[in-house]
């Protein structure tokens, strides 16, 4: 009896261990998710802007970029952060009193 029960407490052990595997892996792909690269087609369809805002974004800095042969790449948490800080929400004047 005691053998069955040193097995179920070592299994429950392994359980949690592989359960702590899989939220440590889950982590790491969402973090990585953030630091995914876009071209500029996706920023512009994302953004519903056209091919000369974003040069402008680009030349006065508004957005950060990679280029590489040519072609410009942007990082999603950039974009994430560009919409974030714009948000207004114009029902909310004066520091949230209407």
């Amino acid at each position: 009896m005691t053998e069955i029960i040193d097995l179920l407490l070592t299994m429950s052990q392994e359980i949690k261990d592989i359960k702590a595997r899989i939220e440590l892996i889950k982590y790491q792909k969402t973090d990585k998710f953030k630091d995914n690269w876009i071209d500029n087609q996706e920023v512009m369809q994302t953004l519903h802007i056209s091919k000369r805002t974003l040069q402008t974004f680009r030349s006065n800095g508004t957005i950060p970029y990679s280029k590489i042969q040519g072609k410009f790449y942007y990082k999603v948490s950039d974009i994430e952060q560009l919409l974030q800080d714009n948000y207004y929400n114009h029902n909310f004047k004066n520091h949230g009193n209407k």
